[in-house]
C-alpha cells in the first residue's frame, strides 16, 4: 500500500481534507493536475458554517488577517432579492471576503506546516478498485506511474474524473445563463449615491440592489466610503466557457452594455469572475473505497455556498476515514458520510433552486413573488430561518437512538466554559480535531463510562451559564453525537452514553 488515503484535487475541499486527516494522524497524498496554485478568480470569499468550524480549529483569526477588504455587514443576495441580516442581533450567516486563490494559498501553507505530501502537475488518468484497495494511474512531470491506496477521495471539481471512473451518476440541470461578477473602481463621471446607487451619464440613476432590464439582471453593491464597487450581470446565454480562462474588462463592459443598454465606465479591476449555474448532486458520495466531496459531489445554482459545503464535506469525512485507517471504525461509520452530507447537499440544493425560481422569472407574477418574499423577510422569524438555511446552520444529522436530546445532530454551541484554569470556550476544546466528552454537571458516572475510550475521546469538566445539558459528546466535526438531559439519572444516562461511544468510536 503506497498511501492510506489519496486525495485528487488541491482546491479548498481537498486541502481542507488533507489538513483534517493530518490532525487525525493520517498521512494523505494529494494529487493535483495544475502545476501551481491557481490565480484565476473564482469564489470571492467564505461564508456560513465553515467560518465557525475554522474558529473551532483555531484558524479563523489567521484567515481574517489575510483579508484585504473589510469584513462586510451580513447582507446577502438571494435569488434577485436581498437578505438584510443586520436587523438581527445575532445573525446566523456571516461572510469573509477572501478570494479563492488567496484561500487556497492559506490552506496550502497550512498543509505544508502539517507535512502533507502535495504533488502538483500530477494528473489522474485511471482508477480501479477491489475489496482491498484502489489503484490509481497517474501522469506526472517525469512520466506515468501507479499508486495503490486504501481510499481515494475525488475533490477534483465539476468534471470529476474520479466520479466518472467510479461510475457514479451526476444528475441535475444546467441553466442557460452566464453570471459575471466584478469588483472595480469607477471614474469620477460616475457618482456613488448615499443609498448605494449610481448616477450614470446617459442612463440616469441605478438603484442599489438588483435592476431588471430587457437584457438581463444588473446588480450593484456600493458605498460612498469605499472606492471599490461590486458589479454583477446575469444574461441568458448558452456559451460554454473554460473556467481556467479569466474574464477580461472588455468582456465585462460588453456584458454591462448588453444588460444596461449604455456604456458604464469602469476603472481598475480588483476582481473579475464569470460562472454558469448548475444544480447537480451525485447519486451517492461513496462507491466502495472511492468517496466524493466538494464540487465533484454537488453543484449549486447560486453563489456563496459551494466552498462552505465542500469544506464541511471534508471535515465530516476526515475523522471517519482516519478511524478506519487506525483500525477502530465501528460498523457503518463510513456510510454515515453519504447519509449526512448528501442530506446537507440536498438542503443546499433546495434553497439554491428556489433562488433560481425567484431570479429567472420576468413576468408580473414573478415580480409579485419577489415582492411577497421580500415582505416576508421583514419579520424576524422567517429572516432568521433563511439566514440559517443560507449558512448551512440548520442541519441536524440523523443520529441513532429514539429518545434524543434536542441538541443531538446539531453543531455544538460555542459555550463559555468556567474551569479551575479560568474561562475558555467549546471552540478551544475542538482545536485538536478530536472527540470530546464535555461534563457540565460534575457527572462522575459519565466520566467513568468514558474511561474505556480514553485514547480516542478527550474528557473535559467545566461549568457554563444556563447549561443546555448535563453533558455533551461532541464529534471531531463539532456535531453533537449524544447529550444528557439536565439531572438525567445515571441508570439511563450511562448506558445511553456507552451506546453512543460504541456507535461512533468503536469498541472500548
Amino acid at each position: 500500500m503506497n498511501a492510506d488515503v489519496i486525495i485528487v484535487g488541491a482546491g479548498p475541499t481537498g486541502l481542507m481534507l488533507a489538513g483534517e486527516l493530518r490532525l487525525a494522524g493520517v498521512r494523505p497524498l494529494v494529487l493535483e493536475r495544475q502545476p501551481h496554485v491557481r490565480d484565476t478568480p473564482k469564489a470571492g470569499g467564505l461564508g456560513g458554517q465553515i467560518l465557525e468550524l475554522l474558529d473551532y480549529r483555531g484558524l479563523l483569526e489567521r484567515f481574517e488577517a489575510a483579508c484585504t477588504d473589510p469584513i462586510p455587514a451580513p447582507r446577502f443576495p438571494f435569488g434577485g432579492v436581498h437578505l438584510d441580516l443586520t436587523r438581527l442581533a445575532d445573525s446566523p450567516m456571516h461572510a469573509l471576503p477572501l478570494p479563492q486563490h488567496r484561500l487556497e494559498r492559506l490552506l496550502d501553507e497550512r498543509a505544508g506546516e502539517l507535512d502533507v505530501d502535495i504533488r502538483r502537475g500530477h494528473q489522474v488518468v485511471g482508477v480501479s478498485q477491489d475489496d482491498a484497495a484502489v489503484t490509481v494511474d497517474v501522469r506526472g512531470p517525469d512520466g506515468p506511474y501507479r499508486v495503490i491506496t486504501r481510499y481515494l477521495v475525488g475533490c477534483d471539481g465539476a468534471r470529476s474524473r474520479v466520479r466518472d471512473r467510479a461510475g457514479i451518476a451526476f444528475p441535475g440541470t444546467t441553466y442557460p445563463e452566464v453570471n459575471r461578477l466584478a469588483q472595480v473602481t469607477l471614474p469620477e463621471t460616475v457618482t456613488v449615491l448615499g443609498d448605494g446607487g449610481l448616477d450614470v451619464p446617459g442612463f440616469g440613476t441605478i438603484s442599489a440592489g438588483f435592476t431588471r432590464t430587457e437584457g438581463g439582471l444588473f446588480g450593484i453593491g456600493a458605498s460612498p466610503e469605499s472606492e471599490v464597487v461590486s458589479l454583477y450581470t446575469v444574461e441568458d446565454e448558452t456559451t460554454e466557457y473554460d473556467d481556467d480562462v479569466p474574464m477580461t474588462v472588455a468582456e465585462l463592459r460588453e456584458s454591462l452594455r448588453r444588460v444596461l443598454g449604455v456604456d458604464l465606465p469602469v476603472g481598475e479591476p480588483r476582481r473579475l469572475s464569470r460562472f454558469t449555474f448548475k444544480a447537480r448532486q451525485a447519486e451517492r458520495y461513496r462507491a466502495g473505497r472511492i468517496m466524493l466531496a466538494g464540487d465533484a459531489a454537488h453543484l449549486f445554482p447560486a453563489t456563496g455556498v459551494a466552498i462552505n459545503a465542500g469544506m464541511l464535506d471534508a471535515v465530516n469525512l476526515a475523522w471517519k476515514l482516519a478511524a478506519d485507517v487506525h483500525g477502530w471504525t465501528p460498523p457503518g461509520l463510513l456510510d454515515t458520510y453519504h447519509g449526512e452530507r448528501h442530506l446537507a447537499g440536498a438542503r443546499t440544493l433546495l434553497h439554491t433552486r428556489a433562488q433560481v425560481a425567484l431570479r429567472r422569472g420576468h413576468d408580473p407574477a414573478a415580480e409579485a413573488l419577489r415582492d411577497l418574499f421580500q415582505e416576508l423577510l421583514l419579520d424576524e422569524q422567517p429572516l432568521r430561518r433563511m439566514g440559517a438555511l443560507l449558512a448551512g446552520a440548520d442541519i441536524r444529522y440523523p443520529m441513532p437512538g429514539s429518545d434524543r436530546h434536542a441538541l443531538v445532530g446539531a453543531f455544538a454551541p460555542d459555550l463559555a466554559l468556567h474551569t479551575d484554569q479560568g474561562v475558555s470556550r467549546v471552540a478551544e476544546l475542538m482545536h485538536p480535531a478530536r472527540p470530546v466528552l464535555l461534563d457540565l454537571a460534575g457527572r462522575e458516572d459519565l466520566r467513568e463510562t468514558a474511561r474505556g475510550w480514553g485514547r480516542r475521546v478527550d474528557v473535559h469538566t467545566a461549568k457554563t451559564d444556563d447549561r443546555p445539558a448535563d453533558a455533551l459528546l461532541i464529534r471531531p466535526d463539532a456535531h453533537i453525537a449524544w447529550a444528557a438531559t439536565i439531572d438525567e439519572p445515571a441508570d439511563s444516562a450511562a448506558p445511553a452514553l456507552r451506546e453512543a461511544f460504541s456507535a461512533w468510536f468503536g469498541t472500548p
